[in-house]
């Protein structure tokens, strides 16, 4: 069954990702206690799948952390969700684009960027479009509008 697999919290800019068991999203805000706030970039959203593979090509045990992302997603494909509607739990996110991997990524881990720049495989961001809080283990699914 698709599922929130892991969250994460980013307290300052250029701070390190804190794991957590939930998040607190606040619509068309952000993430209570998150550095990035408002935009269209409120959230930011990476497939386990999608990282598994990235780390498979790179021979190397990655901590998905490293990709900075608040929210890891299993069982969900995100490649080509632009304008797609996804539920986190009981809150809606509006997928807005695909998160292109930078130049941070190969300073995490050589070769990292390149391994992540197909398929969305930096993932996706979005904006939230429902408070509400998600939890680690929470159910994830694709709705067909965003009504």
């Amino acid at each position: 069954m698709p599922h929130v697999a892991a969250l994460w919290l980013k307290h300052s800019h250029g701070s390190p990702m804190r794991s957590v068991e939930e998040l607190d999203l606040i619509e068309e805000e952000g993430i209570v206690g998150n550095a990035d706030r408002g935009g269209w970039r409120q959230v930011t959203i990476i497939s386990e799948e999608r990282w598994a593979r990235a780390a498979s090509e790179l021979e190397a045990d990655v901590e998905p952390a490293l990709r900075r992302a608040n929210v890891m997603v299993s069982g969900v494909e995100l490649a080509d969700s632009r304008g797609r509607i996804l539920a986190l739990g009981g809150c809606r996110i509006e997928l807005r684009g695909e998160t292109r991997p930078c130049k941070l990524m190969d300073e995490q881990h050589p070769g990292l960027r390149d391994a992540l720049q197909n398929d969305w495989g930096g993932g996706a961001f979005g904006v939230i479009l429902d408070s509400g809080t998600v939890r680690v283990g929470d159910p994830v699914r694709f709705l067909e509008s965003s009504a």
